[in-house]
């Protein structure tokens, strides 16, 4: 059996290389995502190492809302950086007060840099050290001078003695480019931050609004000193109200974060990478029944001379083994290359030059990309392997048919199959899910749809083909085609799945993201009583905000009935941490929005007084008159009181406070500026009034609401575009899947096309015939997907209704793209086929067993 197992797997090696790509596609996912992540995670570590390594202890002030790296630093007051440069233990104490994104640099054509989710740091100027090295000119020493690093200079292209325009907690202010710095190893960065450096004074006032106050203070060890004796000194000096660390915990918490931020990143790029096994799945599952249908009678064969069904069973199985550890190996070699590849161009591109770790092959990377391609490969040959192990010698060598008869289970188990996805996904839409993680339960759920779906497929055949035959059969070769396409309907069902599952994801995460700006836009439209809106896009880690002064101003412009300022930021009520909105006019409010008190009063709000929506209150057990605890950004905790509950309204929900109370955020200035007009009002005189006064504050403009949706929206159009990308890995497998199952069919009916030959069947009818088969398959994947799509699609924004997305938008643009996509597809996956057909010698192929 074993040389029988080896003679048959070199005799289809050419067949089974398809369903082999499959797999080194798969796999090369896999290991090429465990492999980038693995590269950047070390790169990280060993640069934070590098970091601390001239700070041996630094003390901080816990954040009064922890929020992760990106909290509201907390303050201690400069002294503190007096009293221990005192202590014996200590030989240099430097004072820094600093925030990440505290300083947004203005380029040359007047719009703010981005980064693409690094910092914009703002920080005082301490001088050179064995890490800052000065480049060109030196630091600053007037509260009008700034020193940028080289990575910003770069960028930017200001040098010393340029004139600069940088935003913080005021609006844009210009100063001068005193000096340019880099980093030990020749860096210009750390990891694609840009870096801004005042006078002291200068940062104390403009990144943190006090005077005479610090965020840290980093101690170097007096000789002989260790990190451990340091910091017990320096806990004994201060009391635990500060908090003190050695270098070497800074570096762990700091390539903890990086780990947790990669980890994320990984599940995202392994998810996409399992969808394309998935869809391998499909592919490799096809391969296997076409080559077991075509060897009956070579199985029988051996059936009729003593091998049991086990040995069958196995014969098949080592033929998926072989298969799926070569392709395994193929894509692992693959994916270290391709993993190494994406680091590169990650740390050249968006890492700000990050020094890439020394090249090292993960052995997860290694045992995991095996494991998934030979496991994957296996279990998908295991169906065709059973049914081979099934069938009695005697039926197998009159080639019996018997796969007709099984539709009937196969389409009850996609029925069982589609509804408990659909009860899981469910489930995980609504939270309700009990203990197990309601992520991991809608995924269960997408997958189980999915592969029900595919189950379902068989049945479908014959009817969609007839109905799509219908553009092509009105010739003898397109007719041929139709035939051929429904004639063995679970392999095209199989075939057409494949296709179907990575159109229907995307096409789901199409509707989902359409369905969320048409619930915008209709919560604008019909909802919300407003004519223009202030407002930037969200980039960066933090919303853009803008100077409180233009709704003053705003306010006294002809024209302007009403002007409301939103101001938000991360607090605690009573213990939980969620996000606080501050309204200038809560009178205002009420009115734009369209307010319904459901409790109290939702008019005057002002400090150390809350609003909350229905939904919220009655989950906290709260009413109207109740006092909760409530700690901001700044400042201590306090109690604040309830003065009103209002029923939830689209574009509205959470704990509202009053203006006053935003002296405590982490920003005092609005993010979001509603602005009602007079009737009559010129809408395009007041909104250039309005962008004028926006001069100072370029990473904000007013847009009348269409614009506005667009603006606030705009990070969709990418999210869809990424996702596309992600999932053309899984459409190229089920392209190789069209174009394998065509190869086997021609090979399948090798006497059949000579006899179609030879009764007058010409070459480029033959061509057009194996063309519209494809055609056929490739369309019947992208109807199923689009439709499985919608339904998914729908199913989820459903599920999100009570999150404010209560419309269903459908992407007729990009379905409609899947369709004709599936036309070319099919064109495509039809060439070598149907060139390996016209090919054939009339009488080899009729003489053909």
């Amino acid at each position: 059996m074993i040389r029988a197992t080896l003679k048959g797997l070199l005799a289809h090696k050419l067949r089974l290389l398809m369903s082999g790509i499959a797999v080194v596609l798969g796999v090369l996912a896999v290991s090429g995502s465990l492999i980038l992540t693995d590269t950047l995670s070390r790169s990280y570590n060993a640069m934070f190492e590098d970091v601390y390594d001239y700070v041996d202890v630094s003390v901080t002030v816990p954040p009064k809302v922890d929020t992760g790296y990106l909290a509201a630093p907390a303050t201690m007051p400069a002294a503190v950086a007096d009293r221990l440069r005192k202590l014996p233990q200590v030989a240099r104490a430097t004072g820094s007060a600093s925030t990440q994104d505290g300083a947004r640099v203005v380029d040359r054509d007047g719009k703010v840099i981005t980064t693409f989710g690094a910092p914009r740091i703002g920080l005082n100027w301490t001088g050179e050290d064995g890490f800052v090295t000065l480049r060109a000119g030196r630091g600053p020493v007037a509260d009008d001078e700034v020193a940028i690093n080289a990575g910003l200079a770069k960028a930017t292209g200001y040098t010393v003695g340029d004139r600069i325009g940088v935003l913080t907690r005021a609006p844009r202010r210009t100063f001068t480019v005193v000096g340019v710095f880099g980093y030990s190893g020749d860096r210009d960065s750390l990891a694609g931050e840009t870096l801004v450096a005042f006078t002291l004074p200068a940062a104390q006032q403009l990144l943190l609004g006090e005077k005479d106050v610090l965020t840290s203070v980093e101690l170097v060890a007096a000789p002989g000193v260790s990190e451990e004796q340091l910091r017990s000194a320096v806990t004994d000096a201060l009391g635990p109200a500060y908090r003190v660390q050695t270098a070497t915990e800074l570096s762990r918490q700091a390539s903890d974060a990086v780990d947790e931020g990669l980890r994320f990143f990984n599940y995202i790029l392994l998810g996409f990478a399992f969808v394309a096994l998935f869809v391998g799945v499909f592919l490799i599952l096809n391969t296997f029944s076409i080559i077991v249908a075509q060897r009956l009678r070579e199985l029988a064969l051996l059936r009729a001379l003593g091998a049991g069904r086990a040995q069958v069973v196995g014969s098949v199985e080592a033929e998926a083994f072989v298969v799926g550890l070569i392709s395994s190996i193929a894509g692992v070699l693959l994916g270290i290359a391709a993993g190494r590849m994406l680091a590169w161009l990650y740390a050249t591109s968006f890492g700000g030059g990050v020094e890439l770790a020394p090249p090292a092959v993960s052995p997860v990377a290694v045992l995991a990309g095996l494991g998934v391609g030979i496991g994957v490969t296996m279990l998908a040959a295991l169906v065709p392997a059973l049914r081979a192990a099934r069938i009695p010698p005697v039926a197998a060598l009159r080639e019996s048919s018997t796969g007709e008869t099984r539709l009937v289970r196969v389409t009850v188990a996609g029925i069982v199959t589609a509804a408990v996805g659909a009860v899981l996904l469910a489930a995980g839409l609504t939270d309700r899910t009990g203990p197990v993680n309601a992520l991991v339960v809608l995924l269960i759920g997408v997958l189980l749809t999915l592969a029900g779906a595919a189950l379902l497929t068989p049945v479908l055949v014959r009817p969609v083909v007839a109905a799509l035959g219908g553009v092509f059969a009105w010739r003898t070769p397109g007719r041929l085609g139709v035939r051929n396409a429904a004639r063995q309907p679970r392999r095209t069902a199989i075939t057409a799945a494949a296709l179907m599952v990575g159109i229907s994801l995307v096409v789901g995460i199409g509707v989902v993201l359409t369905s969320v700006t048409k619930s915008f836009d209709e919560a604008l439209g019909n909802r919300i009583k407003v004519d223009l809106i202030i407002a930037g896009e969200h980039t960066g880690p933090l919303a853009p905000t803008f100077d409180d002064a233009v709704l003053v101003q705003a306010r006294q412009l002809a024209g302007v009935e009403t002007v409301l300022g939103f101001t938000t930021d991360i607090g605690l009520v009573d213990g939980e941490q969620t996000t606080l909105g501050a309204v200038s006019d809560s009178t205002a409010m009420r009115s734009m929005f369209g307010l319904r008190s459901a409790a109290g009063t939702l008019d005057g709000l002002g400090a150390g007084q809350l609003l909350v929506d229905e939904r919220t209150a009655t989950a906290a057990g709260r009413h109207v008159g109740d006092r909760v605890r409530v700690q901001l950004s700044k400042g201590d905790a306090r109690m604040f009181t309830i003065v009103g509950i209002y029923a939830r309204a689209s574009g509205l929900s959470g704990w509202l406070t009053g203006g006053p109370e935003t002296r405590n955020f982490r920003s005092t200035d609005p993010s979001t500026g509603l602005i009602k007009l007079a009737p009559g009002a010129s809408v395009p005189a007041v909104r250039a009034q309005i962008a004028a006064l926006l001069a100072d504050s370029p990473e904000t403009s007013v847009s009348d609401r269409s614009g506005y949706v667009r603006q606030q929206t705009r990070a969709l159009d990418s999210l869809r575009g990424m996702v596309q990308i992600l999932m053309a890995m899984a459409i190229v497998i089920a392209v190789l899947g069209i174009v394998n199952t065509l190869a086997l069919s021609v090979i399948e009916r090798t006497r059949e096309l000579g006899l179609l030959r030879a009764i007058g069947l010409r070459r480029v009818q033959m061509v057009h015939m194996i063309a519209v088969e494809g055609v056929i398959i490739s369309v019947f994947g992208a109807l199923l997907g689009v439709v499985v799509g919608v339904v998914l699609g729908a199913a989820t924004v459903r599920g999100l209704h009570d999150e404010g997305i209560t419309a269903i938008g459908l992407p007729w643009g990009q379905m409609l793209t899947y369709l004709v996509l599936g036309v070319a597809i099919g064109v495509v996956a039809g060439v070598a086929p149907s060139i390996r057909a016209a090919r054939l010698s009339v009488l080899t192929a009729i003489a053909h067993e």
